[in-house]
């Protein structure tokens, strides 16, 4: 997939306002780890994320998710009225039916003309939402759109956690661990064809590549209270898979690995990153992250990343950006921007 007109105009972001310290649910699983001669402080050791932010109780999905589509259609100097497409995202949905995406549009105000949907696929959902706007946009079908999206890991990990209590089993343990893991944030990104005026920076969409390797769709399986992650396999099967995508994304874009000067990756913890930029032969220096404070997020974490990077001016005009999405499927996607 190549892009000639399509632009990420602007990210918006809104993180959980609870701080959650990686000691805080160690001691809320305190009996399995004695049961387990496990000693304390091996959440924070084995995964690099030192805390991460949660909402508060009983909020709202589609509140978070429009309140960063707010900050982003300001940063964009657009009005919600000018968006020809609105997807929510996010693995977290407020219900079956209807889509999530109705509520945010609702609270944004967004034209009846404006389609109007959800999307799903794991930890990828917002990049997947990026290729339906780019495409929509490059056929001329719109002129703008938005994907949005809110993550909460506090339900699950409440849930996890009683269960752990319960079962006291290393196998439990292994794989629970990765849920404990989870962060709560939402984000928001605008794509334009680049005619909206503003003096806001435009980052042109170069393009992207996906492919899957479903052979491996059990290795991480949400349920409504349970979560169950082989995280080891997950690495393993994903890494491999990252390589060949890579290879995919410099074919496609025709640009060498030394091209790109900046990438960000899907946030999981310490140990995916370094094996990730290890086998695809990247500098840890080109890499900005956000896993040690905001944990993974899901859908929000790599745009969210790719944000705060901005604002912390790790991302430069001119550089040229890859975005490193994985998901468990396991699918990736990858994406080239000149920033």
């Amino acid at each position: 997939m190549k892009y000639s007109k399509v632009f990420i105009d602007a990210i918006g972001y809104e993180l959980g306002p609870n701080v959650v310290t990686s000691s805080e649910l160690e001691k809320r699983i305190l009996p399995m780890l004695d049961s387990l001669h496990i000693p304390p402080g091996q959440l924070e050791a084995l995964t690099g994320i030192r805390e991460r932010r949660w909402w508060n109780p009983g909020f709202a999905l589609s509140e978070g998710a429009a309140s960063a589509g707010r900050k982003a259609l300001e940063q964009a100097d657009l009005n919600a009225a000018d968006l020809g497409a609105l997807i929510y995202a996010g693995v977290c949905r407020e219900h079956s039916e209807p889509a999530t995406a109705a509520a945010v549009a609702h609270k944004l105000g967004v034209k009846p003309s404006t389609a109007v949907f959800d999307i799903s696929n794991a930890c990828l959902g917002v990049l997947n939402g990026i290729l339906d706007l780019a495409n929509r946009i490059e056929l001329g079908q719109i002129k703008a759109g938005m994907v949005v999206s809110c993550e909460s890991s506090r339900e699950i990990n409440d849930s996890m956690i009683a269960s752990m209590l319960v079962d006291r089993s290393f196998d439990n343990f292994r794989l629970s661990l990765a849920t404990l893991t989870g962060g709560s944030g939402a984000v928001a990104v605008v794509l334009t064809d680049g005619s909206f005026g503003g003096p806001h920076k435009k980052h042109k969409l170069l393009g992207g590549v996906c492919r899957s390797a479903c052979e491996h769709h059990k290795l991480c399986v949400w349920h409504r209270d349970h979560m169950s992650t082989d995280a080891t396999a997950v690495l393993k099967h994903g890494v491999a898979l990252g390589q060949q995508t890579w290879k995919d994304l410099l074919a496609e874009l025709d640009l060498g690995a030394e091209d790109f000067g900046k990438v960000i990756c899907h946030q999981v913890g310490g140990a995916h990153k370094k094996n990730v930029l290890d086998a695809l032969g990247i500098p840890e220096t080109k890499d900005f992250s956000t896993y040690e404070y905001l944990g993974n997020m899901g859908t929000v974490a790599l745009p969210a990343a790719a944000a705060i990077a901005d604002e912390r001016e790790f991302l430069a005009a001119g550089d040229t950006v890859a975005f490193l999405g994985i998901g468990s499927g396991l699918n990736t996607i990858m994406l080239g921007v000149k920033w």
